[in-house]
């Protein structure tokens, strides 16, 4: 690490002339007194690299000598007890809150036996490991087994042996003894064949338990015939990708695991500790832990206390975790370097926090984890990274969006206790206020510190700590922050973020200018009310985040970040009060910015929205535009048209427009040419454009999501809207009452899985659309108006069994007229009947003005 430092201390010196030479004699001279200065330094490292060179020939022979390259990985690794045994002999009685979802899946299951469909069906269940998907593979195979043939049950490894798991499950099923002559023998192929040949003429149900790859369910599935005999393969998984890979073909369905409810982990406790549900103290109500932990414990509030302070150390030396940490460990194990890397990194947020996609992704670019990979820049590797997470059941999704893909993460709390430990055993990250680290016996570096809660006892024993070698400082909801060590004290950051501290303000920032390697700076969500002048010195920064905080003028030497790639100063839509900061004269030289958010365009100066236009390597804008009484709005109009058009035909990927007021946007229908890289417009304006407008048509190639207000809502635009080929979310916002039937015809939208029509009083929108046969074919989420009045006179239909892969729906009935209870019960019977004959079952919440709740008793849809 010392060695790593003084070669970026060396690398600063080199180029820190700070600005651009000429040639000739003058340059050469500068160039000679230059490398004449840096000589100590360049011998210094010289040395240092020949001593890195030397130490690691040491190791190699240390290794060579030992035979460490013998040594397997792990010499128990054959008889370790499999952690999953458990979960396939765990008694009913002891089981919780899987009824519900072992019901849902054996009517699936068994629910074309009295239909004219045999095909064969996969269910595929995925989630973390821990969640239960082993226990309730095991209860519908045990629910369903006697309609069947023949039954098997098998587990997969994460190495899997294709010979042994083709041999256990022959060996299950029914079979004369001369079929299996010579089984030892078979080759990976001969068992494959022999397998198919015994189920090919059987109703037969098979469970594969825990598949680790594609690769791996690609090795065995040609085992399963795809006969006419209603057979059915159940298989878990933890990774997204491999339940998608299992259930292709048109017959399958992939079951996604959640966590138990509070109100099932509540019963499940009571049951595991006392023996019953109703037998729970009121003095233990209060405490949380983890039953498996205190199942062997006296029922005593201290004995219980002690263990919750001491969880992250339980986890490592508590038999009684044994199990749960060995399951988390093998999906840790099966990641690669970089992924784990990544993964271990998460533990700088507390439990349950939302961790944005966007910022942790800038943040593992900033901190050197993401390498450039072929026809990949390091933003899409990182995003990579983040889903392979995801799919792999690592972290849990949240905030899935039109495109199916989430926009935040969450660590579940026992896999977070998980990647603790392992920071810990790695010394990769120090967390600090968190209770489980005790900084005052440390006997290493400290690389990465995420600080939770500092106070002056913390406080004193950072200021004892060498913190020279600190890559990353995190301060996340942290008041006094005036106990935390002066920035010089941390000379190697990369990345700095303080986020929801309220006492910023009393912290001395001075030295901030001397963190020459910092990459991320973020002040979000704290109470800093101006931005350090040191910070226009940062000459390396990527990323300046200031959202939600009060800084409303940044200082005039922002503009020498040339580096900065991404500069937040409110986040959309924007708060009330919240993006009023000037655009700063001389943006058009930061041309390396791609990520613009917060900047308010009348407030700025009409030179600096003309250099808007200079960016050409802007993906994304986000802008305010008030200020429509003024006289000059106009010549803004004009200066913010001529920006875009020049970035419409760079890179220009997003625009999202806000304003408090309902200043025109027509000054749009100007905008030219031709927009074909847009693929995201959102209005969060009081303007409403009276019928689509012009320049949104040649943009409709490459649209993927468009947020637009209309005064109203006509077939019409509905149709110049419904040949866009790769448009998935639409919300649609109006603000007339429309007495007309509206109905969304055959074949248009091709492709959008998110529709939201909405009013600009919610309560009072009457409109009254239908969908017609072939309308929207992937349509998943819809948000939908109901004109109770009008839709009697029709029949009250919607047409939701033309949307034939719909999932949720919000319907709110429209009481523009004081509808009748009689005729909203009967617009409430007629839409649920719709739902309910449609084979996907869709969640549906029907929402109204009047006393009486129509919310059905499914779960609420929930819309991202």
């Amino acid at each position: 690490m010392t060695s790593r430092m003084s070669f970026d201390k060396f690398i600063h010196q080199l180029g820190n002339d700070g600005g651009q030479h000429q040639g000739g004699f003058k340059e050469f001279f500068r160039k000679t007194a230059r490398q004449l200065k840096t000589l100590g330094s360049r011998r210094g490292i010289a040395n240092q690299i020949d001593d890195l060179k030397i130490r690691l020939q040491q190791v190699k022979e240390l290794k060579t000598s030992y035979k460490l390259d013998d040594i397997p990985s792990s010499p128990f690794e054959h008889s370790a007890v499999d952690p999953r045994l458990s979960a396939l002999f765990v008694e009913k009685a002891q089981l919780v809150g899987i009824d519900g979802p072992r019901d849902d899946l054996v009517n699936w299951m068994l629910q074309e036996e009295n239909s004219s469909t045999k095909h064969r069906k996969v269910l595929s269940i995925v989630g973390l490991g821990g969640l239960g998907k082993t226990t309730l593979a095991r209860e519908v195979y045990r629910k369903i087994q006697g309609h069947f043939d023949c039954q098997a049950f098998v587990s997969v490894s994460q190495k899997p042996n294709v010979k042994k798991i083709m041999k256990d499950l022959i060996s299950q099923m029914p079979c004369k003894n001369f079929f299996t002559e010579g089984i030892d023998t078979w080759d990976d192929a001969k068992c494959i064949a022999k397998l198919k040949e015994l189920l090919k003429d059987k109703r037969y149900l098979i469970v594969i338990d825990d598949i680790w790859s594609i690769s791996a369910w690609d090795a065995i599935k040609y085992a399963f015939p795809k006969n006419d005999f209603y057979s059915r393969i159940i298989a878990t998984t933890r990774n997204v990708d491999v339940a998608r890979s299992c259930c292709q073909g048109g017959n399958g369905r992939m079951y996604e695991m959640e966590a138990l409810s509070d109100l099932h982990s509540k019963r499940l406790f009571s049951k595991r500790i006392f023996g019953s549900e109703d037998c729970y103290p009121d003095v233990l109500k209060q405490i949380y832990s983890i039953s498996s932990l205190l199942a062997n414990k006296p029922v005593v509030k201290d004995e219980w206390e002690r263990v919750r302070r001491s969880i992250s150390s339980a986890l490592e030396k508590n038999r009684s975790l044994e199990g749960m940490n060995s399951i988390l460990s093998l999906s840790y194990n099966d990641l690669s370097p970089n992924l784990k890397t990544c993964l271990l990194y998460l533990c700088i947020y507390p439990e349950d926090y939302v961790i944005e996609r966007d910022i942790l992704v800038r943040r593992w670019i900033a901190e050197g984890f993401i390498p450039e990979e072929r026809g990949q820049c390091k933003e899409e590797v990182a995003e990579n990274h983040f889903y392979e997470l995801i799919n792999k059941s690592m972290v849990q999704p949240v905030e899935i969006g039109y495109d199916g893909k989430a926009r935040a993460c969450q660590v579940h709390d026992m896999m977070l206790e998980l990647i603790i430990s392992k920071s810990v055993e790695y010394n990769f990250l120090t967390l600090a206020g968190h209770g489980e680290t005790d900084l005052a016996n440390r006997h290493s570096v400290i690389r990465r510190l995420a600080v939770q809660h500092i106070d002056q006892e913390l406080g004193s024993i950072l200021a004892n700590e060498d913190l020279s070698h600190v890559r990353s400082l995190t301060v996340i909801a942290s008041t006094c922050i005036k106990h935390l060590p002066r920035l010089v004290r941390f000379e190697a950051l990369r990345v700095l973020e303080f986020q929801d501290c309220e006492s910023l303000h009393e912290y001395d920032m001075n030295g901030i200018d001397k963190l020459f390697q910092l990459k991320y700076l973020s002040f979000r969500s704290t109470d800093m009310l101006k931005l350090p002048l040191g910070v226009v010195r940062l000459h390396g920064l990527d990323t300046l985040d200031l959202r939600d905080t009060q800084i409303e003028e940044l200082p005039t030497g922002i503009i020498q970040l040339v580096k900065l790639q991404h500069l937040l100063i409110a986040r959309y839509p924007y708060r009330h009060g919240h993006g009023k900061t000037k655009i700063p004269d001389g943006i058009g030289n930061m041309t390396n910015l791609k990520v613009i958010s917060g900047f308010n365009i009348i407030r700025s100066s009409l030179c600096a929205v003309e250099e808007l236009g200079n960016l050409t390597g802007l993906k994304e804008l986000h802008l305010q535009l008030d200020g429509g009484g003024s006289q000059e709005y106009k010549r803004y109009e004009e200066m913010l048209l001529s920006s875009l058009c020049k970035l419409g035909t760079c890179k220009l990927q997003c625009l999202r427009i806000n304003s408090d007021d309902s200043n025109s946007l027509q000054f749009l229908d100007s905008w030219s040419p031709l927009l074909y890289n847009l693929q995201t417009f959102q209005m969060v304006t009081n303007y409403y454009f009276p019928m689509t407008p012009k320049w949104i048509v040649p943009a409709l190639t490459s649209l993927a999501y468009l947020d637009i207000n209309f005064i109203e809502a006509t077939e019409e635009d509905l149709r110049i809207l419904g040949e866009t080929p790769a448009l998935l979310g639409l919300s649609i916002s109006f603000k007339t009452v429309q007495k007309e039937r509206l109905t969304v015809q055959g074949f248009a939208f091709p492709c959008l899985k998110e529709f939201y029509l909405t009013c600009e009083r919610r309560w009072e929108g009457a409109v009254y659309l239908t969908f017609g046969e072939g309308a929207m074919p992937k349509l998943e989420k819809l948000v939908l108006p109901f004109y109770v009045l009008v839709a009697e006179a029709y029949g009250l239909y919607l047409g939701l069994g033309h949307l034939p892969c719909l999932r949720d729906a919000e319907i709110i009935l429209s009481n523009h007229f004081d509808t009748s209870y009689k005729s909203n019960s009967a617009a409430v019977a007629a839409i649920r009947n719709e739902a309910n004959s449609h084979p996907n079952h869709p969640r549906l919440s029907i929402q109204g003005e009047m006393d009486e709740s129509f919310t059905d008793d499914k779960e609420r849809c929930v819309i991202s």
